[in-house]
C-alpha cells in the first residue's frame, strides 16, 4: 500500500494528550492518528477504506469497474 507524507501542526497540548494516549494502547501517535482517522472515516462512510483494498488489482486498471457496463445479476452471454 503507498503511504503519503503529511506534515501536520497542532498545539503541544494535543500532541501530549495524543501521545499519552497512543502509549496507553501501544502504538506510536503516527500510528494512533492514522488510526483516529480511519475510525472517523468508518463512521462517515459506514465502511473501512481499507477492508478491500487489493493493491494488484488497483495497480493494474484503476478503471476496470468503472468501465464494465454490466450491471450486477446480469448474464453476459445473452
Amino acid at each position: 500500500m503507498a503511504r503519503k507524507s503529511l506534515l501536520l501542526r497542532f498545539d503541544e497540548r494535543i500532541h501530549k494528550e495524543l501521545r499519552h494516549w497512543a502509549s496507553d494502547e501501544l502504538r506510536s501517535v503516527n500510528a494512533q492518528i492514522e488510526f483516529l482517522l480511519r475510525q472517523a472515516v468508518m463512521q462517515r462512510r459506514g465502511k473501512d477504506p481499507l477492508a478491500d483494498f487489493n493493491p494488484t488489482e488497483a495497480d493494474s486498471n484503476p478503471t476496470e469497474a468503472d468501465s464494465n457496463p454490466t450491471e450486477e445479476g446480469e448474464d453476459l452471454e445473452a
